[in-house]
């Protein structure tokens, strides 16, 4: 059972300079995130690299995680695969080692038709109990989840979030319109984050939260407690951070922001290349007047909400 709202990061997958993973630093950033107070962390998802990870790898952050979090935040699972049957199997090898829930993105290396889609997203869901997210991305994968789409695939009752990333903000009205409580709708982009929120949005998917969890989970807690000014002066703050998740190399973009804030190293992994020349002194550039700028957070795990 997960309660989905709130900041869920969709993490980054740490690496060592000679290509292994990186447990010690995904473990300081996992409990980073937890201090935080996010409520929910999302692995194997774009930002973790993980059309680039083996099989044994991803279970190996799969278990790691759920030792970290002991139970405390639910551990989900992305799935983009290739074929229906992988998908499935991926689905239930999480059930089986303990995930609590999935979050489905569509096929991937084939544009399917709608009738496929729902048919891909429905064979996963009927294979196991655990609840789900379905992950709306036209811009980047090609296939949109339209509003009757997802009626249909609401008949399976452990399909219970959707993460809303079309950018286009009047989507989480309709959705809320459409379906009320039956479906949780999440922002999936960063520079929507506070305006999705702020019109009603259940929580936020979020990328920048990997290097800067307190000041992701700050804006959420003000929002749904009615303090919208005092978010606000944050995400002003925050959004030249905030654009480079709406990048080809947003994994490469945060990485080098979890530097910055000592919670993670700038390894990426082949085909993936660190930033090189102007653009990496673009984005440097971002990250340190932001750092320099910082802003001192208000008290916000304690806040009551309105919403």
């Amino acid at each position: 059972m997960i309660k989905w709202e709130g900041v869920m990061p969709a993490l980054t997958t740490k690496f060592t300079s000679d290509d292994q993973l990186d447990l010690a630093m995904f473990e300081k950033n996992v409990k980073a995130q937890m201090e935080a107070g996010v409520h929910g962390i999302i692995l194997g998802g774009t930002l973790g690299e993980a059309s680039t990870l083996e099989p044994h790898e991803k279970e190996t952050l799969i278990k790691t995680a759920l030792s970290i979090v002991e139970g405390k935040i639910p551990v989900i699972i992305n799935i983009a695969e290739q074929s229906t049957k992988g998908a499935i199997a991926v689905a239930q090898h999480a059930e089986k080692v303990g995930a609590q829930g999935l979050m489905l993105l569509p096929p991937m290396r084939y544009k399917a038709t709608d009738y496929e889609t729902v048919a891909y997203f429905k064979a996963i869901a009927n294979s196991t109990s655990l609840p789900i997210m379905i992950y709306n991305n036209p811009v980047d994968y090609k296939i949109e989840v339209t509003l009757d789409m997802m009626e249909e695939l609401l008949e399976c009752e452990n399909i219970q979030a959707i993460k809303e990333s079309t950018r286009d903000i009047t989507n989480v009205i309709r959705l809320q319109n459409r379906f009320g409580d039956r479906l949780k709708v999440f922002t999936g982009v960063d520079t929507l984050g506070l305006e999705s929120l702020v019109i009603g949005a259940d929580g936020w998917v979020a990328g920048l939260v990997c290097a800067y969890p307190a000041e992701t989970v700050a804006i959420y807690e003000l929002v749904k407690a009615g303090k919208i000014e005092e978010a606000l002066q944050i995400y002003r703050w925050f959004m030249p951070l905030l654009e480079l998740d709406i990048s080809p190399q947003l994994v490469q973009n945060i990485k080098l922001a979890e530097v910055a804030t000592g919670i993670g190293t700038e390894n990426v992994r082949a085909p993936r290349l660190p930033l090189q020349g102007e653009e990496r002194k673009r984005v440097l550039n971002v990250i340190e007047t932001a750092m320099a700028t910082r802003p001192e957070l208000p008290e916000y795990k304690n806040l009551k909400s309105v919403v």
